[in-house]
């Protein structure tokens, strides 16, 4: 078996151990996010209720608070528009590294 090969399958059982690891050691685990414990912190140092300073503008807009799948679709979008732009302009610095390697020639 070549090296190439053993590196692969070696990296493969790695991601496989990663996926699957936490659903066995983190069972029954819950997660907060970090503005519930940022509002926990300042209602413990102020000793009052911590009260938002304003409104997220897409609540205000749908007058009511956003589902979770609403948020995790923006989220997602987000991260999808972040991820192209970031390939795009890795993409045109490969392109031009190469452009320039073939004038050196």
């Amino acid at each position: 078996m070549s090296k190439t090969k053993k590196t692969v399958i070696i990296l493969l059982i790695i991601a496989a151990l990663i996926a699957v690891i936490p659903l066995f050691t983190l069972r029954g685990a819950e997660f907060g996010g970090s503005d519930d414990a940022g509002s926990k912190v300042v209602s413990e140092i102020t000793g009052t209720e911590y009260k938002p300073w304003f409104k997220p503008v897409m609540e205000t807009w749908i007058g009511g608070e956003l589902p979770g799948e609403v948020e995790s679709l923006l989220f997602c979008v987000q991260t999808g528009i972040g991820v192209g732009v970031i390939a795009f302009l890795m993409g045109r610095f490969v392109e031009r590294h190469k452009i320039e390697k073939d004038k050196k020639k």
